[in-house]
């Protein structure tokens, strides 16, 4: 029987590829019959895959969602497939879905305290966008005007952003992490007219005003007094947000819809060297590319709570907005402080919640933390409960049965509670997660777990696992807004040809793919193919089924001594898994055969672990103790065993270094990268000392 079943399929998918063929190169788009489309629902398969030269005898080396194999998605299923912009999806929203709580914040009391979330409906934030775009277009702003959101994620923001919209300008988001210098150079590269900045940030952004000529207006929110006065020679007025949805409900102007094609936002990629580029993103873009995802999340309700904390500034954020918007969820912001993340996700309870592999890496060594130091009792029935769901998990079955209903309630129920305990998705993004934490996530929290693939050039999502699949390892199937392809990399020993995979460097093609980056030319070149294809700089290998799974990194890539090709993010991320490693930096000079590392400890475990041996000192005292090295470096190794790392893939000299990586030391990008340089530069000294101390071959 199953042999049948693997033969139907391969004959669904060659039939469909076959009438794939018939069309013509490039964006291809086919009329399915009732039948046609049924057989491409039924194939159990991720993607379908295709010629890209429209030869029978061609490589079938393009992939597209089986979901929608005949046609590219570049907006919603009826009835909304009118929505094409940003401005057509708030409008959608706020006729379908009026009085349902959109935008909710938390106000603290006279004593500091966080009270509870109040909401503005979708139809009272559609009216204030239009007041504050009327406001602006009094201020003499016009539309195509670039404008710039400096501020942590907040009602504000979205109000703000949306009002560009409906006036048809362009919205250009900055990282509420950005000093003096990256906020000038974006403000004078996108040509900014205005900017709404919120007060916290309100005096980075006036030592720049000098050196900003083209800002004329700062609209400001969240100021507790009078604003300061622009600094001395600079033509710049300094007016709140509240003055301005007062000015346009005295001034009330109609909307200036934009066109698909109009550009929504420059983009700035945070970059890990040089300046940041501004990605051209259309309404066209962003719409296919959140219409493409809106398949995955079937079981998401209008009221749907979503708790906003990733920076708006960022991509990820910003299509997962886009898409609960024309979803009618419910968007609470977080407090602004990350220390009182947990706190606002027991207080909000989402059914959504959306991160990064950082977060749920805590989460997960500190569930198991704590398992491993309580009682005896509470540990045993913590790992049979785990292991019944795993086993569970494995066999395709994510409930377990009656025992695995039971152990939700005796040993999950409590973990859950730490999110809200209402959880329908969990989705992770940004970079790749392990798949020990993917399981974790299924098991301890009962949602779905979705993992994502994208980039800021291709509008967000690239490719995403389904609902449906509960394996790991893959990052799934292309978003049905784009078609992929993987380009051979022979100097990287990637090939079409590999076996038992296909492999190369991962290429998209879609109505979501940008337009370019702004005002430079050759990196655009450098990306986009004159096919269209948006060369990513990834390396991909497809699956069984058409799933797709990230391998390497092009660009992060270096080569040793002996002539081996080295991923340092891949040996990153094994020896990050090791409980008493917070971050790691791992580094390898091209005339040596060995690799070293820059290790930051993780206190929460290193300074019990300390404690319990009799080893005194603070945390830089212990950095510098031989013993604490050696202990570390051997818990980096067991993760390497366990991570199958090569030989050659492991590090043999560690520097321990107390403080972490962070955004405002310049040692992660905003979106929590690594900046290699940078790194490279802060630890050179102690890079050439361990390279002293370690024989000249391994």
């Amino acid at each position: 029987m199953a042999h049948a079943a693997q033969a139907t399929a391969q004959q669904r998918t060659e039939l469909l590829a076959r009438q794939l063929l018939q069309a013509e190169k490039g964006v291809l788009q086919l009329a399915p019959t009732a039948g046609q489309q049924q057989a491409a629902l039924e194939a159990p398969t991720y993607s379908i895959a295709l010629p890209e030269k429209l030869t029978p005898d061609g490589p079938w080396s393009v992939y597209r969602s089986a979901s929608s194999p005949f046609q590219l998605v570049s907006t919603y299923p009826p009835p909304a497939d009118h929505v094409r912009t940003l401005y057509d999806n708030l409008e959608y929203a706020a006729a379908k879905y009026p009085h349902m709580p959109y935008l909710g914040t938390r106000k603290r009391d006279d004593k500091g305290r966080l009270g509870s979330y109040t909401w503005m409906t979708y139809a009272q934030s559609s009216d204030v966008r239009t007041a504050i775009g009327s406001g602006l277009l009094q201020l003499g702003l016009q539309p195509k005007a670039g404008v710039g959101i400096y501020s942590v994620n907040s009602k504000e923001w979205l109000l703000f952003d949306s009002a560009l919209h409906a006036y048809s300008m362009i919205s250009v988001p900055l990282y509420d992490t950005l000093g003096p210098d990256a906020v000038e150079f974006i403000a004078n590269h996108a040509e900014l007219a205005a900017v709404g900045v919120s007060a916290a940030v309100l005096p980075t952004l006036l030592t720049c005003l000098p050196k900003c000529p083209g800002i004329r207006v700062l609209v400001v929110w969240g100021a507790t007094g009078p604003l300061p006065e622009p600094p001395a020679g600079v033509n710049c007025r300094l007016v709140t947000l509240d003055a301005v949805e007062q000015l346009g409900r005295r001034h009330p102007r109609a909307h200036l819809p934009p066109k698909p094609s109009d550009i929504a936002t420059l983009c700035y990629t945070s970059g890990t060297t040089g300046q940041p580029k501004g990605a051209v993103l259309t309404h066209g873009n962003l719409i296919a590319n959140a219409a493409g995802t809106s398949t995955l999340l079937p079981e998401s309700a209008p009221g749907d709570r979503h708790l906003s904390y990733l920076p708006l500034a960022h991509i990820y954020e910003r299509v997962n907005i886009v898409l609960l918007t024309h979803l009618g969820n419910a968007i609470g912001f977080y407090s602004g402080n990350v220390q009182e993340l947990l706190d606002d996700v027991v207080t909000l309870k989402p059914q959504i919640f959306v991160s990064v592999p950082r977060l749920w890496n805590r989460i997960h060594d500190r569930v198991m933390l704590a398992v491993q130091t309580g009682s005896p009792l509470a540990r045993a029935l913590f790992e049979r409960a785990y292991a019944h769901k795993k086993a569970s998990l494995a066999r395709g079955d994510p409930v377990g049965g009656r025992w695995g209903r039971l152990y939700d309630r005796l040993v999950f129920s409590k973990i859950r509670a730490k999110l809200g305990g209402e959880l329908k998705y969990m989705i992770s993004g940004a970079s790749p997660i392990s798949e020990e934490v993917m399981s974790f996530l299924r098991i301890c929290f009962g949602a779905t777990v979705l993992e994502g693939y994208g980039m800021t050039e291709a509008a967000c999502t690239i490719s995403t696992t389904r609902s449906d699949d509960l394996t790991t390892g893959h990052v799934g199937a292309p978003n049905p807004a784009v078609e992929v392809k993987l380009v051979d990399l022979p100097e990287m020993g990637y090939t079409s040809r590999d076996s038992p995979y296909p492999r190369g460097e991962i290429c998209v093609r879609g109505p979501s793919i940008f337009a370019g980056y702004y005002k430079d030319e050759v990196q655009t070149r450098e990306v986009l193919d004159q096919d269209g294809w948006l060369h990513t700089g990834d390396v991909g290998a497809w699956l069984e089924g058409g799933r797709l799974k990230i391998i390497d990194r092009k660009k992060n890539i270096f080569k040793l001594a002996q002539g081996e090709y080295i991923a340092p993010e891949k040996i990153e991320n094994a020896y990050g898994r090791s409980p008493m490693v917070l971050q790691a930096f791992v580094y390898g000079d091209s005339l040596r055969s060995q690799l070293v590392a820059i290790v930051v400890p993780d206190p929460e475990v290193l300074l019990p672990w300390a404690k319990d041996r009799g080893i005194e000192g603070s945390l830089e005292q212990l950095c510098e103790n031989p013993h604490v090295v050696d202990a570390v470096l051997r818990s980096m190794q067991e993760q390497a065993r366990e991570a199958q790392l090569r030989g050659f893939e492991q590090v043999h000299s560690i520097h321990l270094h107390p403080e972490a990586f962070t955004v405002e030391n310049d040692l992660l990008t905003p979106t929590f990268k690594l900046k290699r340089p940078q790194a490279k530069t802060r630890f050179q000294e102690h890079l050439d000392a361990m390279y002293a101390q370690l024989p000249s071959t391994a």
